[in-house]
């Protein structure tokens, strides 16, 4: 399938996001942010208006491939001739904000115990380790109203979004958005982390809280500690190369 689709009209910058895109499904799935059939990451499709890609419905993320992600319009109407369907729950939240967003390439949304677990408590996540604070001021919230499969209710994410591109739905998961899948992936990675750290520390006592100008500080030094190429670049390469050790199918 995946020589078919490479002779077929599909363009080289098409066929270069599906790997992309099918290797963060992978080192996803490496890091244990897995849920069953669930869950989504999807990245637009270069050059062509309104147009993503999503994974099949019905496959763990183990199984995606670059040739069996789905391609479908905003209106979520397949592009291609793919057998499998789309989970609207992912498709209406991430359309959405295809839809409405220009700088949101990349979106992903997970339901990891930790992330889930920091998005179910009063005050969500704190200043109170090192990754927390590289998101202080910069989380939106946005209330439990059910399984997101009603339209209606994409006013009130936008709402809630606002000008940030990251969000702690409550009492449901994660959900961030990248200008591309290292920085979408950087952005969970770091993410996932601060929440792990702050269960671990609320089972130990009263954390600390980290004033807001040493949060200021540590936000505008941030780049200084980062390899150069892009956020997250090095750090999404060296994951799909341990992913390739195992298993490179998703290159298929």
């Amino acid at each position: 399938m995946a020589t078919a689709l490479r002779n077929s009209t599909m363009t080289e910058a098409e066929w270069e996001a599906r790997q992309q895109l099918a290797a963060c499904y992978r080192v996803f799935d490496m890091l244990g942010w897995s849920e069953m059939i669930y869950n989504h990451i999807t990245l637009k499709v270069p050059g062509e208006e309104g147009a993503f890609l999503i994974n099949p419905f019905g496959l763990h993320f183990s199984e995606v491939k670059a040739s069996n992600l789905v391609k479908i319009d905003i209106d979520g109407n397949k592009l291609d001739d793919s057998p499998y369907p789309v989970n609207r729950a992912g498709f209406v939240q991430h359309a959405l904000f295809h839809r409405h967003l220009p700088d949101a390439h990349c979106i992903a949304h997970t339901h990891t115990t930790a992330g889930m677990a920091v998005a179910s408590v009063e005050g969500g996540l704190r200043p109170t380790n090192f990754y927390a604070c590289n998101f202080a001021g910069q989380i939106a919230y946005h209330d439990f109203e059910g399984v997101t499969v009603r339209d209606e209710e994409g006013e009130r994410l936008l709402e809630h979004l606002g000008d940030k591109r990251v969000m702690l739905l409550r009492n449901h998961g994660i959900l961030v958005m990248g200008r591309t899948v290292p920085e979408a992936f950087i952005k969970h990675w770091s993410l996932q982390r601060a929440c792990e750290i702050q269960i671990a520390t609320a089972s130990m006592g009263a954390p600390i809280t980290v004033p807001d100008e040493v949060v200021a500080v540590h936000q505008r030094d941030l780049h200084m500690a980062q390899v150069p190429g892009g956020p997250g670049a090095a750090d999404f390469a060296a994951m799909v190369r341990l992913v390739d050790r195992t298993d490179k199918s998703w290159r298929d």
